[in-house]
């Protein structure tokens, strides 16, 4: 990066993100043959926390390229070796070629030149601490499980294929049955939280910054619309409602500032089809001093 990097966050966050999927499969499970993920005792639907910054990263990796500082540490694929190894060649440090890390005095080094140019590793943290030592770091921003508002009806539908691998299979006439999974409707609602005193702490801060923020919220309101696939359907954003804390402690307990965005049904019978099935409401009567809200979409 720079050497004029830009500060770290000074203020605490907490945020609830709401998205919706029409026809689609926001999120399957391979130990279920991949059908939507599901709360077995509720029936509502749920998205892990891994597959939101998954698309978090690949939205990053999109916008800002090889940019400085913006290098994506779990890429699909990635030798995580090898991007250790990265620091290891930038800051001219040989690993002891038993214990496969640096000397204990410039550990501290390795770990920031990974915050510094892994943007990932910078918001979510990681724990370098494989082969090729590089160190760990506890990331400022967590997001929970999504799960839907509503208990979701998983629909399985039957498709054909109409070409064929190789001249043989077009002898037999075979056209192979197969089996997707769909979600005919579900909104989801997940929560997050950016801790600034992760991002800030002089020894063990990310440098986690204010830019970088921004860019958060711009992928998490951006991300579905490049994520297209026939198993995804139709996913939208729909509302990002952000709390700002005035200090990086924080002025409020997250959880009373969550509860006071709610979601319910508009009325009407049957099950849900869209989002103008639901009305979304921020409760702003006695807000805690020092707590500001912002509406990212």
């Amino acid at each position: 990066m720079s050497e004029t990097k830009p500060p770290p966050i000074s203020n605490r966050y907490d945020f609830v993100f709401l998205f919706d999927v029409r026809n689609g499969n926001p999120n399957g499970d391979p130990d279920a043959g991949n059908m939507p993920r599901m709360d077995p005792e509720t029936g509502h639907g749920l998205v892990t926390d891994v597959a939101i910054k998954r698309k978090i990263r690949n939205y990053v990796a999109m916008a800002r390229g090889d940019a400085p500082g913006y290098d994506i540490y779990m890429r699909d694929g990635a030798v995580l070796n090898v991007q250790h190894r990265k620091a290891y060649g930038a800051l001219g440090i040989e690993p002891d070629t038993i214990k496969k890390k640096a000397p204990k005095e410039r550990a501290q080094e390795l770990t920031r030149w990974m915050c510094d140019n892994f943007f990932d590793i910078r918001a979510f943290g990681a724990v370098m601490s494989t082969e090729v030592n590089a160190g760990q770091v506890r990331g400022p921003i967590q997001v929970t499980f999504a799960e839907s508002i509503d208990p979701i009806v998983p629909m399985e539908v039957s498709i054909t294929r109409s070409s064929v691998t190789n001249e043989a299979d077009a002898l037999k006439n075979d056209r192979t049955m197969g089996r997707k999974h769909i979600v005919p409707y579900g909104l989801y609602r997940a929560h997050g939280f950016v801790n600034a005193r992760l991002a800030n702490d002089p020894t063990k801060g990310t440098g986690f910054s204010e830019a970088d923020l921004a860019l958060v919220w711009e992928a998490l309101g951006m991300m579905f619309d490049h994520d297209r696939a026939a198993a995804r359907g139709e996913m939208t954003a729909r509302e990002l409602i952000v709390f700002r804390h005035e200090s990086d402690l924080g002025n409020a307990p997250a959880h009373k500032l969550l509860e006071r965005v709610t979601v319910r049904r508009a009325g009407g019978e049957g099950s849900p089809r869209g989002f103008g099935n639901y009305v979304v409401a921020i409760d702003e009567t006695g807000l805690p001093s020092g707590v500001t809200i912002e509406r990212k979409i």
